[in-house]
């Protein structure tokens, strides 16, 4: 019987970013949908990566070339080399002589704008990183941004902050607070990661600005470890991270056969937006109800009851359920149980924690009662909407 031949590739990532683990889930599904044969080097820890890559002998090498310094220590390998990262605006910033698979950062922000637009929203800003060549994905999304209003005839609000650590972060959550303070109300804002966003919904938190009847805000990446991290829901768009994954191990599988690829490019659009309570804006004319949404938003998942939100408000029980019907037509209490069924939800399809712990992380009294509400609500048990939710996505990553 003929054996196939075990090729050696070596993966060039950093496994604490959730785009780098998408990339390297879809060169799984590809694998796992293949009879190819790789054996696989993956650094444990990726700051460790590029330690002797000049001395490997392998047969082919998939690499994050948004990292400069991967695709320098790449130039010149002599093994088929398949690169992954963001698009470009120009031609010319595009490695030379290696076929590149490329998120559509432009398709990434417009996607972004557009939710913004079809909620309402008139103003739009964005919230980037200091420039660098490590991140100059960061500002081909300003360029994605910067060209949408401009063909709109709107002037492109962009804020750079600077880069957090533990002794600039006052500083950097004050300049945050000052560029919202600036903004023009109410306005979109659009962040070039999930983690700026995180930042800004701080920011935000920490001001007393609205989220999102101020401020609404959506980030890229739909990273789960960010949704675990804000106390209100974050929207954000979804890159085709799995699927540039499964199209690089595509290609590099044709070059291993012979296939010339020299400057091939694929550009991968968005998977779709996670909407979620940050970006959810409605028209609230009424100071107080705004107000309240803001409380609610934050600490519904922590068991709160109409009287409480009512006393943050600073005015009676009964007067802010007048005004709830009158601005949103439901009442204070319907509010905070649509805040901590959106929770559970979303908590139900990262499927990463059981049914008992989403409904004590938000704030359900037992697993009955949000069995109980799901079934009321949207007609069906929290298991069931897990499921389905599990199941479209792997349906989606097969396909």
């Amino acid at each position: 019987m003929k054996t196939t031949k075990a090729y050696r590739i070596a993966l060039l990532f950093n496994g604490n970013k959730t785009f780098d683990r998408e990339v390297i889930s879809g060169i799984a599904a590809h694998l796992g949908g293949t009879r190819v044969a790789w054996d696989l080097f993956l650094e444990e820890d990726f700051r460790l990566r590029l330690s002797g890559m000049d001395r490997w002998q392998g047969d082919g090498v998939i690499a994050d070339f948004d990292d400069p310094a991967v695709a320098k220590a790449l130039t010149g390998c002599t093994v088929p080399v398949v690169a992954v990262g963001g698009s470009y605006a120009s031609e010319s910033a595009y490695p030379a002589g290696v076929p590149y698979v490329a998120t559509d950062n432009h398709k990434l922000v417009k996607l972004a704008r557009d939710h913004l637009i079809d909620v309402g929203l008139q103003r739009f800003a964005m919230f980037s990183l200091p420039e660098a060549q490590e991140c100059r994905w960061a500002q081909e999304r300003e360029r994605a941004f910067r060209a949408l209003m401009e063909d709109d005839r709107m002037e492109p609000e962009i804020f750079r902050g600077c880069e957090t650590n533990a002794a600039s972060w006052d500083a950097a959550v004050q300049g945050q607070i000052e560029w919202l303070r600036s903004l023009p109300k109410p306005v979109g804002v659009i962040a070039v990661t999930d983690a700026r966003a995180r930042q800004l919904l701080q920011a935000c938190a920490i001001a007393g600005i609205s989220v999102p009847e101020q401020v609404a805000l959506i980030g890229i990446d739909n990273d789960p470890l960010v949704r675990m991290l804000t106390r209100i829901p974050l929207s954000s768009v979804i890159q085709g991270a799995h699927e540039m994954g499964r199209t690089a191990a595509h290609l590099l599988e044709q070059m291993l056969h012979g296939v010339r690829l020299a400057n091939t490019r694929i550009l991968v659009p968005p998977a779709g937006i996670n909407v979620l309570a940050s970006s959810r804006y409605q028209a609230v004319k009424h100071p107080h109800v705004m107000r309240a949404c803001h409380y609610i938003r934050q600490y519904a998942c922590q068991g709160i009851k109409t009287h409480q939100v009512a006393e943050y408000v600073g005015v009676s029980r009964s007067s802010l359920e007048v005004y709830f019907r009158q601005e949103l037509g439901c009442s204070v209490h319907d509010m905070i149980l649509r805040a901590k069924l959106d929770a559970a939800k979303a908590g139900l399809e990262s499927g990463e924690r059981s049914i008992a712990d989403v409904a004590l992380g938000c704030g359900f009294t037992s697993t009955q009662y949000m069995h109980l509400v799901f079934k009321r609500e949207l007609g069906c048990t929290p298991r069931a909407w897990r499921d389905r939710a599990l199941g479209e996505r792997t349906t989606l990553s097969a396909a």
